[in-house]
């Protein structure tokens, strides 16, 4: 039952995916270090601060520094979030179309940006771009409570209720900011989150352009499913194995990947169109 594919192109598409998470993990990385770079400084300015002449006015211009820098980080990663949305996985959408179409042995023009694809698209990038937005509105809450810890911690400094100095790991792990803080309180290093949530959208989006493409332009009742060997087709756990298997086009649209840092993807098949000794699950 197996068709060949394109293999050459396949593995470009796959690298080129590959290679935008990459550099978007880093560069929303990199905004995130902006955050956790003013906090640390932030902390090592006030833990040297004592009663005297001049200490308000120095710990006054920390926090004003570090609110600058926090300010500067939710204007970068915001931008990130809005080009990742309209620009990049827009693309992606497209490359996971083309990518159908060539692994169906079709000339790649059938593709086009039809209101169909328009309307699948947009509700698609919405969510991912809420998600991240979210974390980055929660970043900065939680910078912003940090501040305010900080700057009450260091009023008693000032005031000389406190003798001892600020307490930064206190305050720290009070308000992690190197971390990404998921809704059971398990912490995730920023990379670690980043590149899962931007691999989970781009591979989402990819498979989505593939399977709404072999619906609407090949009329395809039928997708082959590329897997990891070990994955299932509901949940990595998922005793259904998906690698190699064939499905409906409407399972494939209702799994289009399976889990975070899920590697799946489909291939077409309109040849199997009418036939009925076929069976979702059935090997290729």
């Amino acid at each position: 039952m197996s068709t060949p594919a394109p293999a050459r192109q396949d593995r470009e598409t796959q690298t080129e995916l590959l290679a935008l998470i990459t550099v978007s993990t880093q560069r929303l990385t990199r905004d995130w270090g902006r955050l956790i770079t003013a906090q640390d400084v932030l902390l090592r300015t006030l833990e040297r601060i004592r009663p005297g002449i001049g200490a308000t006015t120095r710990s006054r211009a920390a926090m004003n520094e570090f609110n600058r820098q926090v300010a500067m980080f939710d204007r970068d990663a915001r931008a990130f979030a809005e080009r990742w949305a309209a620009i990049d996985l827009p693309a992606v959408y497209r490359n996971g179309a083309l990518q159908a179409l060539r692994r169906a042995n079709e000339a790649i023009d059938l593709f086009q940006w039809s209101i169909d694809h328009q309307a699948a698209i947009a509700p698609l990038t919405a969510t991912f771009y809420v998600d991240l937005i979210r974390r980055i509105q929660e970043a900065v809450r939680r910078a912003q409570a940090f501040a305010r810890a900080a700057q009450d911690a260091t009023r008693d400094v000032v005031l000389g209720r406190n003798h001892t100095g600020i307490n930064s790991k206190e305050l720290s792990d009070a308000y992690p900011l190197a971390t990404i803080v998921y809704a059971d309180e398990s912490r995730h290093p920023v990379a670690a989150w980043a590149h899962a949530a931007l691999s989970w959208q781009g591979v989402a989006t990819a498979n989505r352009g593939a399977i709404n493409t072999a619906r609407w332009e090949l009329e395809a009742e039928w997708m082959q499913c590329v897997d990891g060997p070990e994955c299932g087709f509901v949940s990595h756990q998922d005793t259904d194995h998906a690698d190699g298997t064939i499905r409906s086009i409407d399972e494939a649209s209702m799994y289009p990947a399976a889990h975070h840092g899920c590697i799946r993807s489909w291939i077409p098949r309109p040849d199997l169109n009418g036939r009925t000794d076929i069976e979702s699950g059935d090997p290729a």
